[in-house]
């Protein structure tokens, strides 16, 4: 009988003792004092999306949401507008988000740009918009696809997309709720009808504006006003479950007037985060290195 006590009080001081193998995502380390650059005023003032540019490095293409012209802008990692480009055959009801990845062409990056956003819950349908990345200012944007959908349970106001690499599915995050709602369109999304997107259930956060993935696929961040979530996916793992079987880690966020584009960098060495300029006299963007 002692002996047996004696085994067991061992199991439990090395089990009950060891130290806790740190996660995957707590071992990477962002810095907590972002290099930030001014934007003058008047220039893009309400930026709602960005992506860091696969065909012209040290820049951003970034938009501005509802009330502003159907284009998108180049803006350098030093603040400066370069130019913007229109995109035909589009209407910016609510552009919220922006992603960039694969799509229907191999060796293509496209721009997805998704306008999702509904306040007031009036829209029946929403779209996303997918194009081949420009190469240049010089190149005008062509071959716009609309990729039209409703949700199933009804309208949805939302400002986070993400382009998984990995799969080209669509993933949707609505914005207001409680908790909020996760939904996917599915590779390949379908050009000639609108469709339905899947729902996938709920994450628990609130007040969604933005989202980002990596270039491979294996960090995503999720943002609010206040905070920016880190998530580490493992191999294999569908992306749901990497957002939705973990809470986010809490990232060094300096806060912005009203904070909702970020985005991974091309690398994956750092993320960028813009605000919309609100009442503030300007804003700047930040850039987050990884340490």
């Amino acid at each position: 009988m002692f002996s047996r006590l004696l085994i067991i009080l061992l199991i439990f001081l090395f089990f009950g003792c060891k130290r806790p193998t740190p996660t995957p995502s707590s071992t990477v380390q962002f810095s907590s004092d972002p290099t930030a650059v001014g934007i003058v005023p008047g220039q893009i003032d309400e930026a709602s999306g960005m992506v860091d540019s696969r065909s012209m490095a040290g820049n951003l293409w970034v938009h501005q949401d509802s009330g502003n012209p159907a284009e998108i802008a180049l803006l350098g990692h030093d603040g400066k507008i370069k130019g913007k480009l229109s995109v035909p055959n589009a209407q910016n009801l609510d552009w919220e988000d922006m992603g960039i990845g694969p799509g229907p062409q191999g060796n293509t990056n496209y721009l997805y740009l998704a306008d999702i956003g509904d306040n007031n819950a009036q829209y029946a349908t929403r779209t996303i918009y997918r194009f081949p990345e420009p190469a240049s200012l010089s190149t005008s944007i062509q071959a716009v696809e609309r990729i039209n959908f409703r949700y199933p349970d009804g309208p949805r106001d939302a400002e986070a997309v993400l382009v998984d690499p990995q799969t080209r599915d669509i993933y949707i995050i609505s914005k207001p709720e409680q908790r909020v709602r996760l939904y996917r369109l599915k590779y390949p999304q379908n050009i000639a009808e609108v469709t339905t997107a899947e729902a996938l259930g709920e994450l628990p956060l609130s007040v969604v504006t933005g989202a980002t993935i990596s270039t491979d696929g294996t960090e995503i961040l999720i943002r609010t006003y206040t905070n920016v979530l880190y998530f580490k996916r493992q191999a294999n793992q569908p992306l749901p479950d990497a957002i939705q079987l973990q809470s986010g880690r809490a990232l060094p966020y300096r806060l912005e007037p009203q904070g909702e584009a970020v985005c991974f960098d091309r690398e994956n060495k750092g993320f960028f985060t813009l605000s919309e300029r609100l009442n503030a006299p300007a804003v700047s963007l930040f850039y987050y290195a990884k340490k």
